[in-house]
């Protein structure tokens, strides 16, 4: 007897069901989640919500020759957190839309679950509801995440000013490496299905890809300096591409320094090996979801010998463009190179 339940045996009402035996809700402002026509929440006073969705389509965002569904799960969620984060809010919620092909199991649908379960447990968010179709193509994941921010300290990208600092949690280029590594494998894979993946020696960029993390713990901790950034985004599509947009949007330039550009020692490892520059892969490489953000000058002191914040250059004039230094004191213009959806 088979241990795989196809999709057609359940039904979409007795999958929701599956799922919502699994889901705990834990958020005080959580009234009512999964199982009615909609979810409701109620919001503490003095507080804003902050809403932000994210898709996940197969083919385009991830691959599931060498994605496990359990970690796509957990991914799924966090890069929306990571959204949630960059508002300097605190997620609370969120909902799950999911179109899936006919070849999944339910199995293979509670595995992706699985992993959602677990990001929701690790940032503290109640899964409250969403929508389940059927796909003629590949996977879809859209999640909207719900999160609740201090009236008045929501933070935005158009906060910037001169002489700011301009700051980067963790460290850059990891994920961009972990996704050479699977792609090599997979095309190996793919000349000869006998070969085993060579994945072992590559721990670090791998996690990095395949199970990345929103940066909450920073944004708790700059709240236990009483600190708010005067602008944040996260890194999604390659820091290059972010420190235009804080650009863009505060009516800013920047100076960002190469020589500061923090980067794992395994990360310049693969980098090597693969005979890519770090300082592009750190620039272009996406999928970091670490955070970008700005402070005034004044706050130097407090984040200098932060661990886990590198101080990576300073916003400027807008009339002064936004350059890389080299560390010959070389102006290079920033242009984006990293990950373009169409």
């Amino acid at each position: 007897m088979s241990d795989v339940t196809p999709l057609d045996e359940v039904g979409e009402f007795g999958l929701i069901r599956r799922i919502q035996d699994t889901v705990q809700l834990n958020q005080p402002s959580t009234i009512l989640g999964i199982g009615d026509d909609a979810a409701i929440l109620a919001p503490a006073a003095g507080q804003e919500l902050v809403i932000s969705t994210d898709l996940l389509v197969e083919g385009v965002h991830f691959d599931l020759t060498f994605c496990p569904l359990k970690h796509l799960g957990y991914k799924a969620v966090a890069v929306n957190v990571s959204d949630v984060a960059a508002m300097n809010a605190l997620p609370t919620q969120i909902v799950v839309a999911l179109s899936v092909p006919s070849r999944f199991s339910v199995e293979a649908v509670e595995e992706l679950y699985e992993g959602i379960r677990l990001a929701c447990e690790a940032y503290n968010v109640d899964l409250v509801g969403g929508d389940t179709t059927g796909s003629r193509s590949g996977l879809t994941i859209g999640i909207t995440a719900l999160g609740q921010v201090e009236a008045g300290k929501a933070v935005r990208r158009s906060g910037a000013g001169p002489n700011d600092l301009l700051c980067v949690t963790g460290d850059l280029g990891g994920a961009y490496l972990g996704l050479q590594v699977l792609e090599r494998e997979k095309q190996a894979w793919q000349a000869d299905p006998e070969t085993q993946p060579e994945l072992d020696k590559y721990p670090y960029v791998l996690q990095r890809q395949l199970r990345p993390e929103a940066r909450m713990d920073v944004v708790h901790e700059l709240r236990d300096l009483g600190m708010v950034p005067t602008s944040m985004i996260d890194i999604s599509d390659g820091l290059a591409s972010e420190v235009l947009h804080l650009c863009q949007a505060s009516g800013t330039g920047a100076r960002i320094f190469t020589e500061n550009l923090p980067i794992a020692n395994p990360t310049l490892e693969v980098a090597e090996e693969f005979n890519l520059d770090p300082i592009m892969c750190m620039l272009n490489g996406g999928e970091d979801y670490e955070l970008l953000f700005t402070v005034p000058l004044s706050a130097h002191d407090k984040i200098k010998n932060h661990p886990d914040i590198t101080i990576i250059g300073h916003m400027v004039a807008k009339s002064e463009g936004t350059n890389l230094i080299t560390k010959a004191g070389q102006p290079i213009p920033l242009r984006v190179q990293g990950f373009n959806h169409f």
